[in-house]
């Protein structure tokens, strides 16, 4: 027979969440509302079938009222249910605005037959990470623990008191292009807390108390304490993250499909030690040249909307040509002022252009 999962402790990295002190109060904590919910929040087809996210208020749980999911919101009826029928929990999170949460919702809730291995062996949880940013940060630190990267939508399975023993992030319906389908998925974590749950629910504590130790050394670190090494540590980092040809940071030769963020909180940590370094050189510091490629390619490439305006959130290759069609306010509300930034040192036209779509 093969392995069970490489789902469990050997399923990843080891995962947990600070579960073992904080899922008692998540799981006990009500986040539902009994509040009718605003019609024109739900998706229209979410008139056949409802569910009890019927009830919710949340613009992203209402459009999933629709799905043949027998979903829960997040509180203790969820856990009682698990709790008493012995079965594994399948946690979903997302947010509205969220394109591969909307993709997962059409591809895999919204099919009766993925939808009937879900209600069979799984009580299904759908949270709101907008709502219920406490439940989002404990299991995105227990995705993270696996080895898995992180992301929405969330896609967890947790013991019946809560215990993440598996995650990952989107999973297509079926197998595609070397990728593990959800369908598929689901029929392994059920074989696997069948024939071995006693080994799931060792690594589930095991990695909880791993998960809740690296969170007690973050809190006992406390604050640290700027100074001018931080920040060149930070520099020295960025550099090495950077692409020398298209600009930005992340590209890694072995992962040329790897998409690439704008990431403006970098750039503007990087036009601060700019201005702070300024003053002592006389041709343009390395962060500013960072900042000066990222910023001209990006303009140039695809993920700048030259129709509406704006910034899409991300480039789907290296050169930011090819972007993936989403914008996000706080993004751009961020570029607007990198950019204006970029203007008052360069005094370009373009750059104001730029700055005021």
């Amino acid at each position: 027979m093969t392995q069970p999962l490489a789902l469990s402790a050997r399923a990843g990295a080891l995962i947990g969440g600070f579960i073992l002190t904080l899922f008692l109060g998540l799981a006990g904590s009500q986040a539902s509302s009994d509040q009718k919910s605003d019609d024109k929040a739900a998706a229209p087809e979410a008139a056949k079938h409802r569910n009890r996210l019927a009830k919710e208020t949340s613009p992203y749980l209402l459009l999933h009222a629709g799905n043949p999911v027998d979903w829960y919101p997040w509180g203790p009826e969820a856990f009682a249910k698990a709790k008493a029928e012995s079965k594994p929990i399948f946690l979903s999170i997302g947010y509205s605005s969220c394109y591969w949460c909307h993709v997962m919702e059409r591809e895999s809730f919204s099919d009766a037959a993925i939808a009937k291995v879900l209600n069979d062996h799984f009580v299904c949880i759908k949270v709101d990470r907008e709502e219920r940013p406490d439940v989002d940060q404990v299991y995105m630190s227990a995705l993270q623990a696996f080895g898995n990267g992180g992301g929405w939508p969330m896609s967890m399975f947790l013991t019946p008191n809560g215990r993440p023993f598996f995650g990952g992030t989107y999973y297509p319906p079926t197998d595609t292009n070397g990728r593990e389908g959800f369908t598929g998925l689901l029929e392994r974590v059920w074989t696997a807390w069948r024939d071995h749950r006693p080994e799931l629910e060792r690594d589930a504590d095991r990695t909880a108390e791993f998960v809740r130790r690296a969170s007690a050394i973050a809190t006992a670190r406390g604050k640290v304490a700027l100074s001018h090494a931080l920040a060149a540590a930070g520099v020295s980092q960025l550099a090495e993250q950077f692409d020398p040809m298209y600009g930005g940071f992340g590209f890694a030769p072995d992962q040329p499909r790897r998409p690439k963020f704008p990431e403006p909180s970098n750039l503007v940590f990087l036009l601060d030690q700019n201005h702070r370094t300024a003053s002592v050189l006389l041709k343009p510091s390395e962060p500013l040249r960072m900042v000066l490629s990222t910023l001209d390619h990006m303009a140039r490439g695809g993920i700048r909307d030259r129709l509406a305006g704006g910034y899409h959130r991300y480039s789907t290759e290296r050169s930011w040509t090819v972007p993936h069609f989403e914008k996000m306010l706080y993004d751009n509300a961020q570029l607007a002022t990198v950019y204006a930034h970029w203007w008052r040192r360069t005094g370009s036209a373009s750059t104001s252009r730029i700055r005021n779509r």
